[in-house]
């Protein structure tokens, strides 16, 4: 990270009934000409899409992400997490994350709650847990967390700084398409898909792609099925191929914005006492 009938008594509704009998009575007593033709009532205007916004570099487009929804996003949110995982050797593992956001910049992770085991991001840093203990630390950012939430709720000069930190070139972009949608692509030109990059719908300004090169190889990362919350957006789905092979699938439910969180949550030194807010699920 959507009329009720009020009754009334028949002395209420007796005047209004004894008006249509006059009327009824006259019309019967006094041939009049032919009532005029009624006008007919016009349509309801549907609703027009956001209008596509048109920009010619990659901060032009982040600042038109924030702009569109930066008074709108919500700005915490949860969500139940089935995470489908497939093995080198053709089978699979199942779990359910428990995931918390609260924008922008902290995402807790729990892969295993009733052990405290998962991964915090918060203060630019990665924070991993076993067992309730800290067990690895690490100065590191969640791309997809700045582009699929942070973007919407801080500057947008934080937010090219970020990715430009991150490896993205922000001073490349074409124009593609993607699932029949046409998308913006920022950093890489047309035809490269080795570089850093990511995928912006433009209609809705939502980020729904990812491509870059590391130590597994070309990983390709996908947000689908995005579903409105809270004045802004979620991807209820989530899908990672690496080297053209599905890796990881992610698929969301109970999905809350806008909850109210202890800051606890995102306290790397509170991750094992802090009020959960799965813990009456």
């Amino acid at each position: 990270m959507t009329p009720f009938a009020r009754s009334r008594s028949v002395s209420r509704l007796a005047p209004r009934l004894f008006g249509v009998g006059l009327v009824v009575y006259a019309a019967a007593c006094h041939r009049a000409g032919p009532a005029p033709t009624p006008v007919p009532t016009p349509a309801p205007a549907k609703p027009q899409p956001p209008e596509v916004v048109t920009v010619t570099s990659g901060p032009e487009l982040i600042r038109a992400m924030h702009d569109r929804y930066s008074n709108k996003w919500y700005r915490t949110i949860t969500f139940t997490q089935k995470t489908t995982v497939a093995l080198p050797s053709g089978g699979q593992i199942v779990q359910t994350w428990y995931e918390a956001a609260a924008l922008p910049g902290a995402l807790r992770i729990d892969t295993d709650l009733p052990s405290k085991g998962g991964v915090l991001y918060a203060r630019d840093s990665s924070y991993t847990f076993s067992a309730g203990k800290l067990v690895a630390a690490a100065a590191r950012l969640n791309d997809l967390l700045v582009l699929g939430f942070d973007v919407y709720t801080q500057p947008a000069a934080k937010t090219d700084y970020v990715l430009e930190k991150e490896g993205f070139d922000l001073n490349k972009m074409h124009q593609a398409e993607w699932q029949g949608r046409p998308v913006y692509v920022v950093g890489a030109l047309r035809g490269d898909t080795s570089s850093k990059q990511f995928w912006i719908d433009r209609e809705r300004l939502l980020f729904v792609r990812m491509l870059e090169n590391g130590r597994q190889g070309h990983t390709d990362t996908r947000f689908e099925y995005y579903a409105p919350y809270g004045g802004g957006w979620v991807a209820t789905q989530v899908v990672q191929l690496v080297n053209g092979k599905r890796r990881l699938t992610e698929q969301y439910s109970n999905v809350k914005a806008d909850v109210a969180l202890s800051p606890e949550l995102f306290d790397p030194t509170k991750w094992a006492v802090a009020p959960h807010w799965a813990a009456g699920r």
